[in-house]
C-alpha cells in the first residue's frame, strides 16, 4: 500500500511539473513576441548593408543628434539683407521719429526672440521626442544620417516665441483706444489659431482635403474683426471700360482675404521636402516684405498708409527673427524638422500682414515660385495624375546626389532642368530663385508705377 501511494504521489508531482514547464515556455514565447513588436515599432528600418552591431552603431541608428546651431553664419549672411533695410530706415527716407522708435523697439524685442528661440529649440526637441514625434530624413536614406531620429513639429517653439514678442510689443506701441489694436489682436488670434491647427495636423496627420479648410477656420477672427475698406483701385487702362477708378467689392473682398490665407499657408507647405527650404523661403519673402514696407512708408504722405505698412513691419520682424533661429538648426544637415506647424504659421502671418497692410497683390508676386509650384502640382493634387505621399526627388546614397522625378513640383523640375545636385546645393538654388522672384516684383512695381495705378 505504501509503495502504491508513493508511486501515485510521484505521478501527481510529475504532472504538476509538466504543466508548470509548459506554462513557463508559453510565457517566454509571449514575452519574446511582445518584445519583437515593441522593437519593430520603435526602431528605425534596418540599413541596406549588414554590419556588426556595436554599441556605437546602435546608438547612431536610434539616438537623435541635435547638432549645434549655426547662429554666426546665419547672422553673417542675414546682414547682406539687413544693411539695405537699415540704410532705408536711417538714411534714404525721412521717417517720423515716433514711427522709427516703434520700429526699433519691435526690432529689439525680435532680436531677443532670436536668442530665446535658439535656446528653446533643443529643449522642445527633447519633449517632442519623448512623445515619439520624430521622423527620418528620406533624402538621406541608405546612409547613417538616414537612420537618425529627427524631432518634428519644432514650429511650435517658433510660434510661441513669436506670439510672446508680438504681445509684449503692444505695451510699447498701442494704447487702449488705438484704432489698430483690435485688428492687431485679431491678427494674433488668427496666427495663434493656425499654430494650434498646424500642430494638430502634425500629431493626427490630417488628410489633404481637410488641410485646405484649416486656414479658412484660422482666418475667421481676422475676417470678423476686419473694419478696413473693401475697395480696390481699378488699373488705369481699364478705367474707361469699367467707368470708375474705385470699386467696392463688399463681401467678395473678405472672401478674397480668406482665399489668400488658404493659398499662402498651403503654398509654403507643398513647396518643401529638403533641408532648409521651408524656413529659407520664408526668410527671403520676409526680407522682401520689410524692404517693401519701408519703401512705401518713405514714399507716402498718407498717415493711414504709413500706419498700415508699419503694422506689417511689427509682425514681420518677429517672424524673421524667430525663423532665422530655426534656420540655424534646420539648415543642411538638418537636426530638426519644422513640421506643418511652422509652414502654416509662416503662411498665415504673411497673409495677415498682406491683408492688413493692403498690398496683397505685391505679396502674391513675392510668392511667384510658390505659384509656379502650385500650378505644377495641380494635376496631382486634383487627382488627374497619381499623387504619391512624398513627391521628393530620388536620392543616390553612392554619390549623395538628388535626381528629379516626374512628380510635378518645382524641386523636381529644377533638378530636371539644372541636373543632379546635392541637397544643400539644390536648396541654395531654390532660394536664389525665390530672391529673383522678389526682385522681379520690385522691378515690376517700378515699371508700372504711374501707368498701371
Amino acid at each position: 500500500m505504501t509503495t502504491m501511494k508513493e508511486s501515485r504521489d510521484r505521478g501527481f508531482l510529475l504532472q504538476i511539473a509538466t504543466v508548470n514547464s509548459k506554462t513557463a515556455k508559453e510565457g517566454q514565447r509571449a514575452s519574446a513576441m511582445a518584445a519583437r513588436k515593441r522593437g519593430a515599432s520603435k526602431q528605425p528600418p534596418p540599413p541596406t548593408e549588414s554590419h556588426p552591431k556595436t554599441s556605437e552603431s546602435a546608438a547612431t541608428s536610434t539616438d537623435p543628434q541635435i547638432t549645434p546651431s549655426k547662429p554666426s553664419k546665419i547672422i553673417f549672411f542675414s546682414s547682406i539683407f539687413f544693411l539695405p533695410y537699415l540704410y532705408l530706415i536711417f538714411y534714404h527716407y525721412r521717417i517720423e521719429t515716433e514711427l522709427k522708435k516703434s520700429i526699433l523697439i519691435n526690432a529689439s524685442l525680435s532680436f531677443a526672440g532670436f536668442f530665446i528661440t535658439l535656446m528653446m529649440i533643443p529643449v522642445t526637441s527633447r519633449y517632442v521626442l519623448k512623445r515619439n514625434l520624430f521622423g527620418y530624413d528620406i533624402n538621406k536614406k541608405g546612409t547613417p544620417q538616414g537612420l537618425v531620429k529627427v524631432p518634428e513639429s519644432l514650429g511650435i517653439a517658433v510660434g510661441i516665441v513669436f506670439l510672446v514678442v508680438a504681445i509684449l510689443f503692444q505695451y510699447f506701441n498701442f494704447t487702449s483706444d488705438s484704432n489698430w489694436l483690435v485688428e492687431y489682436n485679431a491678427a494674433l488670434a488668427s496666427i495663434c489659431f493656425m499654430i494650434l491647427l498646424g500642430f494638430v495636423d502634425d500629431v493626427l496627420d490630417i488628410p489633404w482635403r481637410v488641410k485646405l479648410l484649416l486656414p479658412s477656420i484660422a482666418a475667421l477672427p481676422l475676417l470678423m474683426a476686419y473694419a478696413g475698406h473693401t475697395t480696390i483701385m481699378i488699373p488705369k487702362p481699364l478705367v474707361q471700360y469699367i467707368g470708375t477708378e474705385i470699386l467696392d467689392l463688399g463681401w467678395i473682398y473678405k472672401l478674397y482675404m480668406g482665399l489668400l490665407a488658404v493659398f499662402c499657408t498651403n503654398s509654403i507647405n507643398i513647396h518643401a521636402g529638403i533641408n532648409g527650404l521651408e524656413v529659407g523661403q520664408t526668410v527671403v519673402i520676409a526680407f522682401a516684405i520689410l524692404i517693401h514696407n519701408i519703401m512705401q512708408i518713405g514714399a507716402s504722405s498718407n498717415p493711414e498708409t504709413k500706419q498700415a505698412h508699419a503694422f506689417s513691419i511689427y509682425l514681420v520682424q518677429p517672424l524673421l527673427a524667430t525663423s532665422l533661429a530655426l534656420l540655424s538648426y534646420n539648415w543642411y544637415p538638418s537636426s530638426v524638422f519644422v513640421g506643418d506647424t511652422y509652414t502654416y504659421f509662416a503662411g498665415m502671418t504673411m497673409a495677415v500682414v498682406g491683408i492688413l497692410g493692403h498690398y496683397s497683390e505685391t505679396l502674391l508676386i513675392f510668392f511667384l515660385p510658390q505659384i509656379i509650384n502650385f500650378l505644377l502640382s495641380l494635376p496631382q493634387l486634383a487627382g488627374i495624375i497619381p499623387c504619391p505621399r512624398h513627391r521628393l526627388p530620388r536620392f543616390d546614397p553612392g554619390t549623395g546626389l538628388l535626381t528629379g522625378t516626374k512628380d510635378g513640383t518645382l524641386v523636381n523640375v529644377s533638378l530636371r532642368i539644372f541636373g543632379r545636385r546635392s541637397e544643400k546645393s539644390l536648396c541654395i538654388l531654390l532660394l536664389i530663385l525665390q530672391g529673383v522672384g522678389c526682385c522681379f516684383c520690385f522691378f515690376l512695381r517700378w515699371i508700372l508705377t504711374g501707368w498701371y495705378k
